[in-house]
């Protein structure tokens, strides 16, 4: 029996060598028009990726995070430009390195405070440490430990991180960086309550997201995908921890720590829940996260031309961003990273080989998963780039069974 060409592909991949398996779903109008797991959970003892197989979904925690903080924002809980000095005191006397490579005593006062738009918008001048060579990475490393499970406490980790200068002025660039992290850590002191209870009671619950957490409950863990990366040879092989010792093998009891930026586990169902989202205007199934207002908000470009055009390492050409997501100025320039599709199709990928999309232009979502594990160095000597191929085939070929 001839597979479909979405299973095939993958498979070929897979059986290459160049991944240990991918979850894939597609759609539209109201239906699965396809899905598929392709390839292991885990190799050696044989196990499959099936449709319930949990993954680490890395950046794909953003979107959720920062509709959460959203949803505070619709309820006055604070405006997009209040200074998060209100919730987070520590940040009120910031720093600005004159050079991102530079010492760290030599800086400039900030000429204004962070504001929840920054966050959101990732324009608030924080980084993350494996984006830079000099001091600054140092500094972030052991003042926040690893970027998942740290075990750094959420209050000293807030303080930590406003005693590091900024890599530029408030509100001046886009930085890919810690910026949705430390708006997780502000929800949960806005809802004076843990980060993971505030998602599930105002996102996950309602929706019926059941799989969706930051941990995994032990009588479910048979079902996660195993980290695989690859050898410096490019060979696949089973990492323990994560890329940058990111993540444990298993998270410690009682870590309070909790990456709002990075740290959910889900599968490719509970996501097309939460993406669908963005094809209902802010409701899914007569459930409504956002006001249409601030929706409209969230999907709608915040980014200057200048600083669109400095941000094109992650905002690939016919992109701009706003509030957690990218979206698609110009499909014709649009290109499968970060989400490509038609005008307003919105989207944010994952390090660990996950990428999704939601397109009101034709009512469609896309979702890929795969634990695809890459140190910064070997992306930039071309290893493991596989998935990167693998995900622009999987829109191709989806593309060819949407309306």
């Amino acid at each position: 029996m001839e597979q479909e060409p979405i299973t095939a592909i993958i498979g070929e991949i897979v059986n290459a060598g160049g991944l240990a398996g991918a979850a894939t779903l597609v759609w539209q109008d109201g239906k699965v028009i396809q899905s598929a797991g392709v390839g292991w959970r885990d190799i050696e003892l044989k196990l499959p990726i099936e449709m319930n197989t949990l993954f680490r979904i890395a950046s794909m925690t953003k979107p959720i995070t920062s509709t959460a903080a959203l949803m505070l924002f619709d309820e006055g809980r604070f405006a997009l430009n209040d200074p998060i000095t209100r919730w987070a005191p520590e940040f009120a006397q910031m720093r600005v390195l004159r050079s991102s490579s530079g010492p760290l005593d030599q800086t400039d006062p900030a000429e204004r405070l962070i504001t929840f738009e920054d966050l959101l918008t990732q324009r608030s001048g924080l980084t993350y440490a494996d984006w830079h060579s000099g001091p600054i990475a140092k500094a972030y490393k052991a003042a926040l430990g690893a970027d998942i499970d740290s075990e750094v406490h959420p209050d000293d980790w807030i303080a930590g991180l406003a005693a590091l200068p900024l890599i530029d002025q408030p509100g001046a660039a886009f930085h890919y960086g810690h910026s949705t992290d430390l708006l997780g850590l502000l929800i949960a002191r806005i809802e004076d309550a843990p980060l993971g209870d505030v998602l599930k009671r105002r996102i996950f619950d309602p929706l019926g997201m059941n799989d969706t957490g930051f941990t995994v409950p032990f009588e479910k863990q048979q079902r996660r995908a195993v980290a695989y990366g690859f050898d410096d040879a490019g060979q696949l092989s089973k990492r323990l921890a994560g890329p940058g010792n990111s993540f444990l093998p298993e998270r410690p009891e009682g870590m309070a720590y909790v990456s709002g930026g990075q740290g959910l586990w889900s599968t490719v169902d509970d996501y097309l829940t939460f993406a669908r989202m963005f094809v209902g205007a802010g409701t899914v199934d007569g459930v409504r996260l956002l006001q249409p207002q601030t929706f409209q908000r969230m999907v709608t470009n915040c980014l200057s031309e200048s600083q669109l055009a400095k941000a094109r390492s992650l905002l690939n050409t016919g992109h701009g961003f706003g509030l957690g997501v990218a979206m698609v100025l110009d499909p014709v320039q649009a290109g499968p990273m970060p989400c490509g599709g038609g005008v307003g199709a919105v989207g944010w990928p994952g390090a660990f080989g996950g990428w999704w999309r939601a397109d009101p232009s034709n009512n469609a979502v896309l979702i890929f998963l795969a634990h695809n594990m890459l140190e910064l160095e070997q992306l930039l000597n071309g290893i493991g780039l596989g998935v990167y191929d693998t995900i622009a085939q999987f829109q191709a070929q989806a593309a060819s069974l949407l309306r």
